[in-house]
């Protein structure tokens, strides 16, 4: 039963492969190339754009399996923060000091969170994707997933171009289109870029301090709350109602004092305060403040957001993550979680329509389920939970 769906996944791939023929795939790019134009994009960009253009069915396929969703909380920390990581980390630190230091002064970010971004997301600018984004943002805008998204953001990388801080030849990154050394969607660059070195571009690629710059002014107008935490490890009553273990679930420090969480004192006059369980009620707690949201507003992945408040930590010599010997280790496979929600839909716990990542809506299903068969209602779509759903 756990490996049922594989053989629709496999399926459904080579559906998109069978209809998407090169004479379709360039129909559909004739339509898009107009409106590019209609856009105010100029034709000389258009042209070199769409010439270059080819379909890319490898990123149909990382779409459908991006590793902060279904890699487990712990082994997505192992394999994104090594000693190396963190050392070449600290070295970069001391190296851009006072470039860093400026943009602290100016946009209130702290510098190790910044390198802490830069680290994870191009291993500090050693790689800034090898796939060419016009092609991988038209594959995406026809594949239709998020077809409007991506079709906006290749537009947006148009006019990047027609602007002069890159030419489409050198647009170079990310299968789902992000780009430089902190890994900017076109849209995102367009909004948020600093020229912070004067020189007529913002050249993300290869100025830090223009990605620097670029990153902070991002995270500040996202809400970055000035010398304020990201997060802390938490220890829970065992009287917890792990119901109460959700993002969207926010209380002051001072009321889940009075529940029983155990929380450093100095985090006590903080508000807007959630607690989180990323590898179910036996693994490690966290209690995450504004400034974990403003991650999340660069990237929805819970796994990512700690993991760069955790590197950022690193960075600045505080404790490792403590994890108890107890926590399930074992993740489900993207196949695993589909299943899971199509069986939890079909005994009457609404999961929504299968997809593979155990979004909020199959978190609830789950807790549901745990409720109604009296399991620690941590919402986790754990190795036991799939079990015990299974093979009741």
């Amino acid at each position: 039963m756990r490996f049922w769906i594989l053989g629709l996944i496999f399926t459904a791939t080579a559906m998109f492969a069978s209809a998407s023929e090169q004479q379709n795939f360039d129909e559909w790019l004739h339509e898009l190339k107009t409106d590019s134009v209609r856009e105010g994009i100029s034709q000389k960009t258009v042209d070199v754009t769409f010439k270059q253009a080819h379909l890319l069915p490898r990123v149909v396929q990382l779409d459908r399996s991006q590793p902060e969703f279904i890699s487990t909380f712990l082994n997505y920390l192992e394999k994104r923060i090594s000693p190396s990581v963190i050392e070449r980390g600290r070295a970069l630190l001391v190296q851009h000091q006072s470039l860093l230091d400026n943009v602290e002064s100016e946009y209130g970010v702290p510098k190790h969170i910044l390198v802490a971004f830069w680290g994870l997301e191009t291993n500090y600018g050693g790689f800034q994707g090898d796939i060419d984004l016009p092609s991988a943002l038209m594959t995406l805008a026809y594949e239709g997933r998020r077809a409007v998204f991506f079709r906006n953001q290749l537009f947006d990388l148009m006019r990047i171009v027609d602007a002069h801080h890159n030419p489409i030849q050198k647009m170079q990154g990310s299968w789902a289109g992000a780009m430089g050394h902190m890994q900017f969607m076109p849209s995102t660059f367009i909004k948020y870029g600093v020229d912070a070195d004067h020189d007529g571009r913002i050249n993300v690629w290869k100025s830090l301090p223009d990605a620097f710059y670029s990153a902070a002014n991002y995270l500040a107008k996202a809400g970055w709350r000035q010398n304020e935490p990201v997060m802390v490890q938490v220890n829970l009553p065992k009287d917890f109602d792990y119901r109460n273990a959700k993002l969207t679930l926010r209380k002051s420090v001072q009321d889940w004092l009075t529940l029983g969480v155990n929380v450093p004192m100095h985090f006590s006059h903080l508000d807007n305060a959630a607690i989180l369980l990323p590898q179910g009620w036996q693994g490690p707690v966290f209690m995450v403040f504004s400034n974990f949201d403003v991650i999340m507003d660069w990237n929805r992945s819970v796994n990512y957001a700690i993991a760069v408040a955790n590197l950022s930590e690193h960075l600045i010599g505080v404790a490792d993550i403590a994890i108890d010997d107890d926590v399930e280790m074992e993740a489900l496979s993207f196949n695993e979680v589909w299943a899971l929600q199509g069986k939890l839909d079909e005994l009457g716990y609404p999961a929504g329509a299968p997809d593979g990542f155990p979004g909020l809506n199959t978190q609830e299903a789950i807790r549901m389920y745990q409720e109604k068969h009296q399991l620690p209602q941590d919402g986790y779509a754990s190795p036991s939970l799939y079990q015990h759903l299974f093979n009741p």
